[in-house]
């Protein structure tokens, strides 16, 4: 391996890089499940709760990268998620802090990520009255952003 990057001149990615884009990839998903939540004008606690419980039994388990507290860095879903709710950002707003991560760092996200952010935001929106109008625009505009 050391070859292939004196060959080319490279350099190998810094642990602390991978695992501060791998904390900014949870945050930007907190953002997303927050958007799916809050498009209908409103957050729900059988969304909260979808979002926890989705956290807990599956996003956990995605990898090993920890937070600067050494906590599991999926945790960040859930904190800003919870910040969000008190700081009342917009669906929109959300959607595109988001989709800028994403566009700047598609390489965090692997087909398995992919898939259950898409899981997720589904689940998310199912979870209090099914899917409305606005919430099947932001799937669908999600769906399209991680083809």
């Amino acid at each position: 391996m050391y070859h292939i990057f004196k060959l080319y001149n490279l350099k190998p990615l810094k642990m602390r890089d991978t695992d501060k884009t791998m904390n900014q990839l949870y945050k930007s998903l907190g953002k997303l499940f927050y958007a799916v939540a809050i498009c209908d004008g409103s957050v729900h606690i059988k969304e909260w709760d979808k979002v926890e419980e989705i956290v807990k039994e599956k996003w956990l388990y995605v990898d090993d990268f920890a937070d600067r507290y050494g906590t599991d860095a999926a945790n960040q879903i859930e904190i800003v998620f919870d910040w969000l709710l008190e700081y009342e950002k917009t669906s929109e707003e959300c959607f595109q802090e988001f989709k800028e991560f994403y566009e700047e760092h598609p390489h965090a996200f692997s087909e398995e990520i992919k898939s259950l952010t898409k899981e997720t935001t589904n689940a998310i929106a199912n979870s209090f009255s099914k899917k409305n109008k606005s919430e099947l625009m932001l799937l669908a505009k999600i769906e399209l952003l991680l083809k």
